[in-house]
């Protein structure tokens, strides 16, 4: 239990080490409450809270089941709170459990080694010691230091996921082709899990805010409702987020589709231009076909070929560019009743 430390917090606020559950026990009989901080326990290390301090079986378990969504229930003597922690690296969100259980005189929380390898609430310890007027007022002051703390990391995530929201919208409209759809879907997953999260710990500090935990009292709910205001105003980002993304998506459809739709438009007019030449030559060709077999020269004397070839080469010339001219006139007629 290296990683684990027990507190005595008297009602001036001063805080002692304590080195067992047992002294912890015996301490709080003199008055103030005690903290019991778990980093990273085994189940072996948080049994005895069963039979010592009344804590549920059920809630203990919980405490070392990953993947659950964060929740509070009352049972006798303690009311128990999971809340989560974010940490946003390497483009990913990862959600870290953070249990409480808070009674009459007493404080436990239970929390894991993050993403780092280090405890989740690595400080927090200096940061309690920090707000002596505050923790000696009670079990509720001192969780709400460490949820607030929890709130202000959320807050670091989100801005992480928005930064990473404006990148992917400069990036799409920088250059198309390289820009890669995965980026959005797994800002969309982020923002689901963070929106999953958010919901559930909204409807947490709503239910504390109401007075419906016994072991806040009046005074410290003020408290609470500033992280009820951080927590609604995180799920209304995460809702605008996601908007965003779905927006980029649909974005990204369109340019698409209009980067196709031009590829298409220039293959269809250099199809049409050739067409075009094609039209023209055609007729030509049948011509100089005839010609280069003599029948023009046979038709107008074999001794009269240095009139008879120029003439002919100037009639293909007239004949094609009234070729040109007809299918111009063709095109035009063609288009302006396209238009109507």
């Amino acid at each position: 239990m290296k990683d684990s430390h027990f507190f005595h917090i008297s009602k001036p606020g001063n805080i002692v080490s304590i080195s067992s559950l047992d002294e912890a026990l015996e301490v709080v009989k003199t008055g103030g409450y005690i903290w019991l901080s778990y980093i990273h326990p085994t189940l072996e290390e948080l049994s005895p809270l069963t039979e010592k301090m009344g804590i549920h079986p059920l809630s203990i378990e919980d405490c070392m089941n990953e993947g659950q969504i964060p929740k509070i229930e009352d049972f006798p003597g303690h009311t128990y709170i999971l809340f989560n922690a974010f940490n946003y690296s390497k483009k990913k969100i990862i959600i870290e459990e953070v249990n409480f259980f808070i009674g009459e005189n007493f404080l436990i929380t239970v929390n894991h080694h993050g993403p780092t390898g280090r405890a989740l609430m690595e400080n927090i310890e200096q940061l309690v010691k920090k707000s002596v007027v505050n923790t000696g007022q009670g079990p509720a002051f001192l969780m709400h230091i460490i949820l607030d703390l929890i709130v202000d990391e959320k807050f670091i995530a989100v801005e992480a996921v928005e930064d990473d929201l404006n990148n992917a919208e400069d990036m799409m409209m920088k250059d198309l082709v390289k820009f890669s759809l995965s980026d959005l879907q797994h800002l969309r997953r982020n923002l689901l899990t963070i929106r999953k999260s958010l919901f559930h710990e909204r409807e947490i500090m709503l239910k504390i805010c109401r007075k419906d935990c016994p072991y806040i009292s009046e005074k410290a709910i003020f408290h609470y409702r500033d992280i009820y205001d951080h927590l609604a105003r995180f799920f209304e980002l995460t809702e605008t987020y996601r908007e965003v993304v779905t927006s980029l998506m649909e974005m990204n459809l369109s340019l698409l589709n209009n980067q196709m739709a031009r590829s298409a438009n220039q293959t269809n007019a250099t199809v049409r231009r050739l067409t075009f030449i094609t039209t023209i030559f055609m007729p030509l060709t049948l011509l100089s076909g005839v010609g280069g077999m003599s029948e023009f020269s046979m038709m107008t004397g074999p001794e009269h070929w240095r009139i008879a070839y120029p003439i002919f080469l100037a009639g293909m010339a007239l004949f094609g560019f009234l070729s040109f001219l007809w299918l111009k006139k063709m095109e035009k007629a063609g288009l302006e009743k396209e238009d109507k």
